[in-house]
């Protein structure tokens, strides 16, 4: 990528697309997409990832989904790309063992002992 090339995350509403009959949700959700893109890259280039368009299609034209997550790439020549975006979730750290069922074993027979 170049110095030119900007990227941009957004997560948009895609509510307004059920304002719409069934029939044609899915395709608003499509529109919504590229004026949301418009609007906020300040360019009529604009291009769909193949994924994305599987993603917003996967569930058939009448229930598209309700908002969704998108990377925004903006080329030297004024096109935006835009596709899905999918964080990698840091692997999580195992907290400290500070206590085991052994311990709590071993403290309850030194109890019973005492008494």
């Amino acid at each position: 990528m170049s110095e030119e090339n900007t990227t941009r995350i957004y997560t948009v509403n895609l509510s307004k697309a059920w304002d719409t009959p069934k029939y044609r949700r899915t395709d608003r959700v499509i529109n919504i997409i590229k004026e949301f893109t418009q609007r906020h890259m300040q360019t009529n280039k604009v291009k769909l990832d193949q994924d994305l368009n599987r993603h917003i299609w996967s569930r058939g034209k009448t229930n598209p989904p309700r908002k969704i997550r998108l990377r925004m790439i903006k080329e030297d020549d004024d096109t935006v790309i835009v596709s899905s975006f999918i964080e990698e979730k840091a692997p999580q750290l195992e907290p400290e063992e500070s206590v085991t069922e052994e311990s709590i074993v071993t403290t309850e027979s030194k109890d019973s002992q005492k008494e």
